[in-house]
């Protein structure tokens, strides 16, 4: 008599929706990993992003999101990933359909957040300020959470500085959307 030998059924693994978790850009069709963002400017582009939503949705004038990917409409591939984003019902309608399998959005946003951390280089934020506005974005925020200075450009050459004293307006992206920075800071300190 042979033993029987019972075998589980083989059930396939499907591949994940999204095949690429890592923080990354597309530059020149190249994949550039990025460095992760501190855990601090992670929260300051949360706040930001939330506070955004409280204002927006309401008046279902948009979507605020944080750390996604974007392809941007550029003479070379540039897929790029702000810290967090704003996107208008005018730029993408709530009933159009995205792509669960894409890895980045195909919109413009209107608004792009950068939040300074340790590891990020000037002239690298100035050339992405700088696509950002070339791709069709309208306003690009900078924070500098170390120094609680928020620089709002309104092109590459036409910005303002704001303090920790002084209220955020959304300019013509965010018309009304009003936010003291007073509050947009959480408690930090620079020890080990």
């Amino acid at each position: 008599m042979t033993p029987m030998t019972l075998e589980a059924p083989v059930t396939p693994i499907a591949p994940p929706l999204v095949e690429d978790d890592g923080r990354y850009e597309i530059v020149d069709g190249k994949r550039v990993e990025m460095p992760p963002m501190s855990a601090f400017a992670a929260r300051i582009a949360y706040r930001l992003a939330f506070r955004i939503t409280l204002f927006a949705e309401p008046n279902d004038l948009g979507e605020a999101i944080t750390d996604t990917l974007f392809r941007l409409p550029l003479e070379r591939v540039r897929n790029r990933r702000p810290d967090a984003a704003f996107v208008s019902r005018r730029r993408w309608p709530r009933d159009q359909p995205q792509a669960i399998r894409d890895n980045a959005w195909d919109v413009v946003p209107d608004l792009a957040v950068e939040v300074v951390s340790p590891t990020d280089i000037a002239e690298d934020l100035l050339e992405k300020i700088d696509e950002y506005f070339r791709a069709g974005v309208t306003l690009v925020w900078v924070v500098y959470p170390r120094v609680r200075l928020l620089q709002v450009y309104e092109s590459l050459t036409q910005t303002r500085g704001l303090t920790v004293n002084d209220t955020l307006d959304g300019g013509s992206v965010l018309p009304g959307f009003q936010l003291p920075l007073a509050g947009l800071y959480p408690e930090a300190t620079d020890s080990v």
